[in-house]
């Protein structure tokens, strides 16, 4: 069974381009399915019918989440079990596609309805407190402070920004070229800030961090190498701890702040699409719904009626 699974993750990788994270979690969900079916008895993909997935899902929206003990009165997320459904949904898709097995029996496994968070973004002011320069200078704080600029310029995912080389930096022009998911490349402008704090870094700071082995990836570790992913997520939650924010500043929420705070301004929502890398506008839409909130918690703070309970009138004017 696990044979087959890994012809599916060679076709995520190699023709689909999915990200590195989409592959490691359907090959942990995948995984999970499989040792659950060898407790079943189920030896080979062939032998697992409907039934089967239905009681292995049943099972999971029974059981507490790892590493809580079996007794725990809390039950895995909905946002797990969905993942579950889609990495099943997939891996039989193609199966059947390629000829490995003669009927998908997982089309009829139906997605439940997921929950939208909504994104959170970062005040101005937060962000004027995180993009505030530390002293004194070091290449470390150097690199910290471009990495920043850029996430907030560019709204890079954090793959994004880890993996960026410097043939893709075109300072002069004002852009850089990123390649995002499925290796799709796009390209987004930088800001002023952004282009200054990078060079300061690349003249100041990238140099004394380099090593004989250390690769062609802009940004670099004390040690000289390229940033894994809870490195440089560890670095800017304590940048924005020293910054004075209380919040649980994530990399993420940088990229949250940039399209929100294009859309405050009366970006267009498709320009923001392009430059988020969004494959279809409806991801792009959940912004909307922030401004919307935002717009409503003005109004309510602020518009005389708005306080006043529903249907009541306001009171008298004073005289004189």
């Amino acid at each position: 069974m696990q044979e087959l699974v890994e012809d599916f993750l060679q076709y995520l990788r190699h023709e689909r381009g999915q990200a590195e994270l989409t592959q490691r979690t359907y090959a942990a969900l995948l995984g999970h399915f499989i040792k659950w079916a060898e407790a079943q008895g189920l030896r080979d993909w062939q032998a697992v019918e409907l039934g089967h997935l239905q009681a292995f899902l049943l099972q999971e929206r029974q059981r507490p989440p790892l590493p809580e003990p079996p007794e725990s009165p809390q039950r895995l997320s909905s946002e797990t079990v969905y993942l579950e459904i889609a990495a099943l949904r997939a891996f039989y898709r193609f199966a059947e596609n390629e000829k490995h097995l003669p009927l998908n029996v997982a089309e009829n496994l139906s997605l439940p309805r997921r929950w939208q968070r909504l994104p959170k973004a970062l005040s101005n002011e937060e962000i004027d407190r995180l993009l505030a320069p530390e002293t004194p200078e070091t290449p470390s704080a150097l690199c910290d402070q471009a990495v920043l600029e850029l996430a907030y310029a560019s709204g890079l995912r954090l793959a994004e920004l880890r993996h960026i080389r410097l043939e893709q930096l075109h300072l002069a022009a004002g852009f850089v070229n990123v390649i995002g998911k499925g290796n799709k490349e796009r390209v987004v402008p930088l800001g002023r800030s952004a282009v200054a704090a990078i060079e300061r870094y690349l003249t100041g700071g990238r140099p004394e961090l380099l090593s004989r082995k250390s690769p062609g990836n802009v940004f670099l570790t004390g040690r000289g190498t390229a940033f894994a992913p809870v490195t440089l997520w560890s670095r800017i939650k304590r940048r924005a701890k020293r910054a004075g924010i209380e919040r649980n500043v994530t990399p993420h929420m940088l990229r949250h702040s940039f399209a929100t705070h294009l859309l405050d301004h009366g970006a267009d929502l498709r320009v923001i699409q392009e430059l988020l890398g969004h494959a279809s506008i409806s991801t792009t839409q959940v912004y909307t719904h922030v401004a919307a909130s935002r717009l409503r918690e003005v109004f309510r703070g602020f518009h005389p009626r708005a306080k006043l309970g529903k249907g009541k009138p306001n009171p008298p004017a004073a005289e004189g």
